[in-house]
C-alpha cells in the first residue's frame, strides 16, 4: 500500500490564512498612515518643527495599535521627514537654531543669521507692582512688563517676558516694542549681560502659546542686562521648545583651566 496522505488541519490552515492576511493588512495600513501624515507635512499642514499629536492620539484617529502608528513614524523618519525626542514627542524635521552665547545679542538678530523670517506678537504690556525677584535686580517696586511671542518662519519659536524698570519704561509705547528689541529702544547704552540658562517642562500657558503638548522639554533662559555703568536696566525671561534650538558656547584653550569661560556650576545645595 501506498503511504497515506497527510491529514489536513482546516482549522489550523484556516487559523495560518488569517494571521498571513492580518500581517499583510498591517502591513498596508502602516504606509497608509505614513503617506497621510505625509501629505499633511507636504501641503505645509503641519509646519517645520511643528510637533505630532501623540502616538495615543494618531492611533485613535487611524483607529489602529500604537506599534503600528509607531511603525509609520518610523517610515517618515527614515525617509527624513520628521524626528523625534525624549520627552518632546515627535515632530516635523527642522535644524534647531544654533544660538551664539559669545556675545549679547537677540532673537531676531539669531534667526536673521539664519536665514529665518521673524515676527514678534506682543501679548502683554503694561506697569505693575514688580515681581519680587525682579524687583530684587531692578530695584523698582514698578516695572513695564511686556510679554510676547517670537515667531521663526511664521511657527512659534519662543516666549518672552521683558521688566524693565519704570524710569526706563514709561518713555516706552507698545507700538515701538512691537516694532524693535528693547535693545534698540531702551534710552540707555547697554554694557552687557549675564544669562542663566535651565531645563524645565513647559507648563499650560506656555504650552498654548508654543504651540507644544503639556509637559514638552523646554529650555528656560533669564537673562539680566546692564548699562555701562553696570546699574541692571533690564530682565527677561525666555522660553524655546527643546526641539527648535541650540546654545553655542566657544572653549577656548587656556593654560592651566579645565573649565570653560562663562560656564559655571549650580550649586544644589
Amino acid at each position: 500500500m501506498g503511504a497515506p496522505f497527510p491529514v489536513i488541519d482546516k482549522y489550523d490552515t484556516t487559523k495560518r490564512m488569517a494571521s498571513q492576511r492580518s500581517k499583510r493588512t498591517r502591513s498596508i495600513r502602516y504606509r497608509e498612515i505614513a503617506a497621510d501624515l505625509r501629505g499633511r507635512i507636504e501641503a505645509g499642514d503641519i509646519g517645520a518643527g511643528q510637533v505630532l499629536p501623540s502616538e495615543a492620539s494618531l492611533s485613535l484617529e487611524f483607529d489602529t495599535s500604537r506599534v503600528t502608528v509607531r511603525k509609520a513614524l518610523e517610515l517618515l523618519r527614515d525617509d527624513g521627514l520628521v524626528s523625534s525626542r525624549q520627552g518632546a514627542g515627535w515632530f516635523v524635521a527642522v535644524d534647531p537654531l544654533r544660538q551664539s552665547l559669545g556675545r549679547l545679542g537677540t532673537i531676531e538678530a539669531q534667526l536673521a543669521a539664519s536665514s529665518r523670517t521673524s515676527e514678534r506678537d506682543v501679548y502683554a504690556f503694561g506697569f505693575k507692582a514688580a515681581p519680587a525677584w525682579v524687583r530684587a535686580i531692578l530695584n523698582s517696586d514698578t516695572v513695564l512688563e511686556v510679554g510676547r511671542r517670537n515667531l521663526a518662519d511664521g511657527r512659534p519659536f519662543a516666549r518672552v517676558t521683558v521688566w524693565a524698570p519704570q524710569d526706563l519704561g514709561e518713555h516706552l509705547s507698545r507700538a515701538q516694542v512691537e516694532a524693535s528689541p528693547f535693545y534698540e529702544v531702551l534710552d540707555v547704552e547697554l554694557g552687557g549681560a549675564t544669562q542663566t540658562i535651565g531645563a524645565a517642562v513647559v507648563a499650560d500657558d506656555d504650552a498654548a502659546r508654543l504651540d507644544i503638548p503639556v509637559g514638552s522639554p523646554v529650555l528656560v533662559c533669564t537673562r539680566v542686562t546692564s548699562d555701562t555703568d553696570d546699574r541692571p536696566v533690564l530682565v527677561s525671561e525666555h522660553v524655546f521648545p527643546a526641539h527648535l534650538t541650540e546654545f553655542v558656547v566657544d572653549l577656548p584653550h587656556v593654560a592651566g583651566s579645565m573649565s570653560p569661560s562663562g560656564l559655571r556650576l549650580v550649586d544644589g545645595a
